[in-house]
């Protein structure tokens, strides 16, 4: 699979500069957890769950969850196990899918290595667990049930924990939750693909909600708590993790207090003016906003409910030939000594070693996710992804 890659070849070379690369399941865990980026998820009850998996993929997903845990009731997750099994037996069947990277969000440990029992030969298409309310002493058994079903099932597979405990939004014990839980990824770190955040949550324990018209980061108390994960788990010294941005829970929006967070000029020069009105009439202004702040405070792919979400995370998520330009310039070999250059488009100083961690991760992101043409913007991206 590839990122864009249900797009026809001609449309990708007008797109990009440099093409996104190939990966699947076995690919190495840095380019699989830089590479996840729009995770949608579904139910697990859905009853044509697996051509929904198939129709997703052709329009350009490559991670999914299939969730047994907050998107059901608790008295569907028998049925919902039922059907998750029959649907990737059914998707086992078919040959020559291309499937994206696929998880199970369960809720608790023993349902991990039932479910891989139960999937019998199907567990090859499985690339993982996500962990629901993951902390240092929730986690551990969910860690230890994800190496035994590793073993048990002779197949590779990732554990996605989530933060989104009130012990993470509490301030006087913030900093010792993070401390439990970074020494539980730790200790499995080769199991843990990302860490994911549980937004809606976090604002729960407080009776909030964000509109439709603000972003996480508007939400002061939700922002505090990202940025202290990015701070103690999202480090770009080698101990940090991946960390994703937390859902965007509107599709469509009937009324709005503020104005349009989407300038008019790109899609002016961009002929899209059309798209700009689809954008704001269903709430996809605050997501491309929410997405460029993600990015701005280090997180990297986003989970989503809807597929219409998934074109907005991956445009905004392709390098631009500026950024890619200035990080090539950073990690020249001969730069090694450090200093400063200006950036080959004259409007910007690149100093060579405080710039370079971000130069290499913007190198990776590049890997997955393509570089764009000089003369492309996210609105071309944009446009160009979203199914017709």
């Amino acid at each position: 699979m590839r990122h864009f890659g249900h797009l026809a070849p001609e449309v990708r070379e007008r797109l990009f500069h440099r093409e996104p690369c190939e990966f699947d399941a076995d690919s190495p865990a840095r380019l699989l957890s830089a590479a996840l980026g729009a995770t949608l998820y579904s139910p697990a009850t859905r009853p044509r769950l697996a051509d929904d998996i198939v129709k997703q993929t052709r329009r350009g997903v490559v991670s999914m969850v299939l969730c047994l845990e907050d998107s059901i009731g608790d008295e569907d997750v028998a049925e919902g196990e039922e059907n998750l099994v029959r649907q990737f037996v059914d998707l086992a069947a078919r040959p020559g899918l291309d499937l994206p990277l696929l998880f199970v969000r369960v809720r608790t440990p023993e349902q991990i290595p039932d479910l891989v029992r139960r999937l019998g030969p199907a567990v090859r298409l499985l690339s993982g667990f996500v962990f629901p309310k993951f902390t240092e002493e929730r986690g551990i058994p969910f860690l230890e049930a994800l190496t035994g079903a590793e073993v048990a099932s002779g197949r590779r597979l990732f554990g996605m924990p989530v933060l989104e405990t009130p012990e993470l939004m509490y301030r006087e014990s913030r900093v010792e939750a993070l401390e439990g839980i970074a020494r539980a990824v730790e200790k499995y770190r080769s199991r843990v693909l990302a860490l994911r955040l549980g937004v809606t949550d976090f604002c729960s324990s407080y009776g909030l909600r964000r509109a439709p018209d603000m972003t996480a980061y508007d939400v002061q108390i939700v922002a505090s708590v990202i940025a202290d994960v990015v701070n103690m788990l999202g480090r770009a010294d080698g101990s940090g993790f991946t960390v994703t941005g937390p859902v965007w829970e509107y599709f469509r929006v009937p009324e709005r207090m503020f104005k349009p967070m989407l300038r008019h000029s790109p899609f002016l020069e961009g002929q899209a003016v059309e798209l700009r009105e689809k954008l704001i009439e269903h709430a996809m202004d605050g997501l491309l906003r929410e997405i460029s702040l993600d990015h701005a405070n280090g997180l990297l792919g986003k989970t989503c409910i809807h597929p219409s979400h998934v074109p907005a995370v991956h445009a905004l998520s392709v390098v631009s030939h500026e950024e890619y330009g200035d990080a090539a310039d950073i990690l020249r070999p001969e730069r090694g000594g450090g200093g400063v250059l200006r950036s080959a488009y004259t409007n910007k100083m690149n100093e060579v070693k405080p710039h370079r961690a971000w130069a290499e991760r913007t190198m990776l992101r590049a890997e997955v996710f393509g570089v764009a043409h000089e003369d492309v913007s996210f609105v071309d991206l944009l446009a160009a992804g979203i199914p017709g």
